[in-house]
């Protein structure tokens, strides 16, 4: 009998130990209310103002041939590195634009993740997808608070044109990054707010430095490059790999 309270004593001793080695639950920056700027939601966060999202009915604004020259599409994809079998996260997907573009790249075994908050928008990438019969595209209706991606599944997740529109940009991330394999990417590819030649209304336009400021809250995430298109920069960041596990394992 005293040798089981003696275990018992351990254990409950034992106790506080653990819940100091489980990582502190990050806590959101605070978002702020201003007098809305024409294109934004009057909705500060980390000193940038939200803007308004682009509604379906601008979905031919997405497939416009002046894209090519301004964004260089393909130049993107060669900087995504994106292979065979891979599962890629295309959040705010809007008309499928680049989901379109990947499909054939991640090939059958593989898969396009098209998420979206706007059900139009998913409508468009399934009548596509239908006519010319790509079978590796998964729809998902988003909430403005979660991309709906599945835990620990997802190789890459890009944002292209779209995280400034995020109403809950930490939420959003939060969610994206559970969605991450260690060693998954998420990337931002932003309007340069630094080029006044970049001829996009201001509140759709990110500066490289308010990106990384508004990463730092999550501290899992490390950023390992920065390229730049002609008009955007695609701001990479990789999931780091979980240490305690890795230790486990060996």
């Amino acid at each position: 009998m005293l040798h089981l309270r003696s275990l018992l004593i351990l254990f409950l001793v034992a106790l506080p130990v653990v819940a100091l080695a489980d990582p502190p639950k990050r806590e959101a920056p605070k978002y702020e209310k201003k007098l809305a700027d024409p294109t934004g939601i009057g909705k500060v966060y980390q000193g940038r103002e939200i803007a308004q999202v682009m509604g379906y009915q601008g979905a031919s604004w997405l497939e416009r041939p002046e894209r090519v020259k301004e964004e260089d599409p393909d130049k993107l994809l060669e900087v995504l590195e994106v292979k065979k079998g891979m599962v890629v996260a295309d959040v705010g997907a809007g008309s499928g634009y680049h989901t379109f573009r990947i499909a054939p790249l991640v090939g059958e075994k593989g898969k396009v993740i098209a998420s979206d908050i706007q059900q139009p928008m998913l409508n468009l990438i399934k009548e596509k997808a239908k006519k010319n019969e790509v079978k590796n595209i998964d729809l998902v209706k988003a909430t403005n608070k979660d991309p709906k991606l599945p835990a620990n599944a997802v190789d890459l997740i890009i944002l292209v044109d779209v995280y400034h529109e995020f109403e809950f940009p930490f939420e959003m991330v939060d969610k994206m990054i559970a969605a991450l394999k260690p060693e998954g990417r998420l990337v931002f590819v932003e309007f340069k707010a630094e080029d006044d030649k970049v001829l996009i209304l201001p509140l759709h336009k990110m500066s490289e430095r308010q990106v990384l400021k508004e990463m730092e809250p999550f501290k899992e995430m490390e950023h390992v490059k920065t390229h730049e298109l002609n008009w955007q920069h695609v701001i990479v960041f990789s999931k780091k790999k979980n240490e305690k596990k890795e230790e486990e394992k060996k």
